[in-house]
């Protein structure tokens, strides 16, 4: 039996519908109908991907030198009931009121997804030189602290339509949290891959869960830990650097893997290389944002003689600024330090809420973190966040929703 043909219906039999709907409606009851969010879907949807979460720190732990994890529940009484659920390598984009400054910023979630089911959510949190908010977050966070958070965000996760069933996972400093959440993620039954974690520490002091991987190693033979140290040689470890030829020694043979990599800017800039010469297909590698871009200056292609001191001219929902800024800070950073709270999320000029357009002048946009579609180049829009003025500037940014 042949299906029926659109093109053959004769279209103009619905037009007598029509009156049969209107006096249905008319004699319907004219009950309210419920609010959008009581349905199922909208329900879920809030639950998966609220506007904001209310936290409180519940507990504080040292996990190695300088760097801290915090434990935190919902808030309750601030109106969030439970925790949204997420996806190993995820983050949360922490709002955080810094004198008169308030600045977002981005920090993986180093819990396992069912430590999100349970009831908590992990930070693990290492002090970063100059770093303005984990300093003030080390000094401050104690218990009982109230914390105002985004809801899971981020695509460093693991899709097995898209990566391969081995993962080698490269980690530098504090890019370790990502895989505490996967490899508990694996261990729990939760993702169904093997991860064989490559972790670069200048010291084995320096590593961050050293413990608590050697037991989960023990208990998963999707597992494996590499320590990798820069600064010293022990037993068991290796020592240099995360090299192309590391990565082969333990890395599947015959088959595809999955390079994840997640750590500092200078890693990424070294990795990348080694990678290069491993003939791997581009899918198969895959990065997690590593925040502030840094020393853009030093980049091949930034602009000879254009460092320097300028002035940001920022319009914003009728209101307008003008505030100073630098070369070497990105216009997201020089509205923030001049108290002006812009949106923002990942830092990195990927998910693009921070996406504003200029009006005058000229910007460096580093190409290894520009995330602009072709849209946004044809008509003048920028990420702030990764965006670098080379002379005076004038940008148009939205409002950042307040909670």
């Amino acid at each position: 039996m042949s299906k029926p043909n659109i093109k053959s219906l004769d279209m103009m039999k619905f037009t007598a519908m029509t009156p049969t709907r209107e006096e249905k409606i008319s004699k319907a009851p004219a009950k309210k109908l419920p609010e959008l969010k009581s349905y199922k879907a909208n329900e879920l949807a809030a639950a998966l991907h609220p506007t904001v979460q209310h936290l409180v720190v519940a507990e504080v732990i040292d996990a190695a030198p300088d760097v801290k994890t915090f434990v935190l529940k919902a808030d309750a009484e601030a109106g969030t009931k439970a925790l949204a659920y997420f996806s190993a390598g995820q983050y949360l984009s922490l709002s955080l009121k810094i004198g008169e400054s308030t600045i977002t910023r981005p920090y993986s979630l180093s819990s396992s997804p069912k430590e999100a089911l349970e009831g908590k959510y992990m930070l693990t949190i290492k002090r970063a030189g100059e770093g303005l908010a984990s300093n003030f977050i080390l000094d401050n966070w104690k218990v009982g602290e109230k914390v105002t958070a985004s809801a899971p965000l981020g695509v460093f996760t693991y899709e097995p339509l898209r990566d391969a069933k081995t993962i080698i996972g490269l980690a530098g400093g504090s890019g370790i949290t990502p895989f505490r959440s996967l490899a508990k993620a694996i261990a729990d039954g939760d993702e169904d891959a093997k991860l064989i974690l490559l972790y670069g520490s200048r010291t084995l002091e320096d590593a961050v869960f050293e413990a608590e991987f050697k037991e989960l190693e023990k208990n998963c033979d999707k597992f494996k830990l590499v320590n990798v140290l820069s600064d010293a040689e022990a037993e068991g470890c290796e020592h240099g650097f995360i090299t192309a030829d590391l990565i082969k020694k333990y890395a599947p043979a015959g088959e595809d893997y999955s390079i994840f990599m997640c750590g500092p800017q200078a890693m990424y800039n070294f990795a990348d290389k080694e990678i290069a010469t491993l003939g791997i297909r581009r899918k198969f590698v895959r990065h997690e944002l590593f925040g502030e871009y840094r020393n853009p200056e030093k980049d091949a292609d930034f602009p000879k003689g254009k460092e320097g001191k300028y002035t940001l001219s920022v319009k914003m929902a009728g209101k307008e600024f003008t505030i100073p800024c630098t070369s070497e800070e990105s216009l997201l950073v020089a509205m923030e330090r001049a108290g002006i709270t812009a949106p923002a999320q990942c830092r990195s000029g990927v998910c693009g809420y921070c996406h504003s357009q200029l009006l005058k002048g000229d910007v460096y946009v580093p190409k290894s973190v520009d995330g602009r579609r072709l849209a946004d180049l044809q008509f003048g829009y920028i990420h702030p966040c990764i965006t670098f003025p080379v002379s005076d500037v004038s940008i148009d940014v939205p409002p950042a929703r307040t909670v």
